[in-house]
């Protein structure tokens, strides 16, 4: 049982790391002992994840389900997608295709733990407050609608109708469907997803945060500025094709342990793993792929990184400045160098963007970047002479304040050589959630285009508001503001803390996020995570860099309107 479980301020507070002096707890499990640091020289992956997975299978106390589970997980026909990361499914039957964090998933939802009234009568939700998520979790799953009690701090059933019955006066209340935020993840299906948006925007509110406005809203409203849709354009197929695939801000060992796989295979056919972190981690070395058992038997490894930038931390924009630069001074003597007939065909202010790079010094490149002169041009090098590139990222990207203009740097990099709408390359976020695209996709979006509301009007029947709602983080702002006063969370740990609305009411069915909400009705107790902003680094110029054009033309593998560079964020 973790330290945490004792009820107290402090116990909150240290987990938050917000006592002076003493370091942060963390939402897991208390660990005993000192922190250690220490070189790590084992392969990703390998017999070191298999022996995890047992592990976890073996604690799970559903060994059984659970390792039934692993025979099925991420398969397309008669298996289920894993919920642990967005990571797409192998579409030919790749078997075993899983991660140690997917199988924690599996068996968390496998669990045949309870909480029930019993449960609640023992502990109030102050006691709760300073449990870690993990606790939380290890209590089992929701058996009931619960209600907040002030009288006596504590969870007490309710039953759906008057659950039902309570949520809806809340909201017919209102003076404005504004005052009300409706929060959710990626842990929704398709269909839950355009449901709830349906719900809300017939109650008439764009109000729509979601997980992704603090992971990935920055590679959406750049990739959407830069191409013309908030998606990466890059499917697991390209994978298997690129000459090179450049990783920014990922650790593919923690954040996508299935994309080891995709790594392996890229090296074996000679395609070049570049790097981009401040730290050089374990994914970017070598792997033993565990559903390989030959090499598993053998110990045979697969090196899964073939070139390591060790940029500063919010250096990523600089970076690519100076590649950029790299390039188009070796087009300077040799114009082949870049796809001229591609940015002739379908870019936009390619002469600015040229201007602007050259105008933009070495010194303040090599000083945001924190990599030397030489270190760029090599990384240059390696990109002039790669038919076919990806550039994926990950949060170590999009965290960052200038995420924006960083990721649209990206795509005029690739877009210098064509790399983007052919097989083989281009820009690819790295999600996290299981579906978050998909909410997206199907309607989860606080700025929602003109075009989708016409049309979700024209089928459903509805008068969609048309106004911007608020995000997650002005969600929360306008909660201590006392603008918010009703907020819904289906799916997801919004981190809403220090709430100043009347009714909050949760969806779910496990005790894992973790909150102290005394308000009147919710399945689920949260906490709030704060994300502070880093301040943009002097980096290069982030202006003038150029923009679309739409073209009615093609190019093979390439649409209609064309891949553009860009202007500013």
């Amino acid at each position: 049982m973790s330290e945490t479980k004792n009820g107290s301020r402090e116990a909150e507070a240290r987990m938050l790391g917000a006592v002076p002096g003493i370091a942060a707890l963390g939402r897991g499990p208390a660990l005993d002992g000192d922190y250690s640091r220490h070189e790590y020289h084992h392969p990703a992956a390998g017999w070191g994840a298999a022996r995890s997975v047992g592990a976890v299978l073996e604690k799970s106390g559903v060994a059984t389900e659970g390792t039934r589970a692993l025979f099925v997980m991420n398969h397309e026909n008669g298996g289920f997608d894993c919920p642990g990361c967005a990571w797409p499914d192998d579409p030919t039957g790749l078997r075993l295709d899983l991660c140690e964090n997917g199988v924690k998933h599996v068996t968390w939802e496998l669990t045949r733990k309870l909480v029930d009234r019993t449960f609640f009568d023992a502990h109030s939700v102050t006691e709760l407050a300073g449990w870690s998520d993990y606790d939380l979790e290890d209590a089992g799953r929701l058996s009931e609608p619960i209600c907040y009690d002030a009288a006596s701090d504590k969870y007490v059933p309710i039953s759906w109708e008057d659950a039902f019955v309570l949520v809806g006066k809340a909201l017919r209340g209102l003076e404005s469907p504004h005052q009300a935020a409706f929060y959710t993840s990626g842990r929704l299906s398709n269909e839950a997803t355009f449901l709830y948006q349906l719900w809300v925007r017939e109650f008439g509110t764009n109000n729509l945060p979601d997980c992704s406005n603090m992971c990935h809203e920055a590679s959406g409203r750049a990739l959407t500025a830069a191409i013309g849709t908030s998606k990466g354009t890059v499917a697991l197929s390209d994978w298997e094709q690129a000459d090179a695939i450049w990783l920014f801000g990922d650790n593919a060992a923690t954040n996508a342990p299935r994309m080891l796989t995709w790594l392996a295979e890229a090296d074996t056919r000679g395609a070049e793993l570049v790097h981009v972190n401040p730290m050089i981690e374990a994914a970017s070395r070598r792997t033993i792929v565990p559903h390989e058992f030959v090499d598993m038997a053998t110990f045979h490894t697969t090196r899964i990184g073939t070139m390591n930038a060790q940029v500063r931390i919010g250096g990523d924009m600089a970076l690519m400045r100076g590649v950029a630069k790299a390039v188009l001074e070796a087009a300077g003597k040799d114009p082949s160098v870049l796809d001229g007939e591609f940015i002739e065909r379908f870019t936009h202010g390619f002469d600015e963007y040229r201007k602007l790079v050259e105008a933009t010094p070495w010194s303040e490149i090599v000083t945001g970047a924190g990599v030397d002169e030489a270190g760029i041009r090599k990384l240059a090098a390696s990109y002039m002479r790669s038919g076919r590139v990806i550039m994926a990222w990950c949060l170590g990207v999009t965290q960052h304040s200038h995420a924006v203009d960083t990721i649209r740097e990206f795509v005029n990099v690739l877009l210098l050589r064509g790399n983007i709408g052919r097989e083989g390359a281009g820009p690819c976020p790295v999600r996290g959630h299981s579906n978050v695209q998909g909410n997206r996709t199907f309607g989860i979006n606080h700025r929602p285009d003109k075009q989708f509301l016409e049309r979700l009007g024209e089928a459903c029947k509805i008068d969609p508001p048309r106004e911007h709602g608020l995000g997650i983080v002005e969600t929360i702002k306008a909660m201590h503001d006392g603008k918010v006063k009703v907020f819904v969370s289906l799916g997801g740990n919004p981190g809403a803390g220090g709430t100043g609305h009347p009714l909050h009411v949760r969806s779910a069915t496990e005790l894992r996020p973790h909150c102290p909400c005394r308000h009147q009705a919710q399945p689920q107790p949260h906490p709030a995570r704060h994300t502070g902003a880093d301040p943009p680094l002097p980096c290069a110029h982030r202006q003038g860099s150029p923009s679309r054009r739409h073209s009615g033309g093609q190019r093979r593998g390439r649409d209609g309107d064309g891949a553009h560079l860009l202007r500013d964020a």
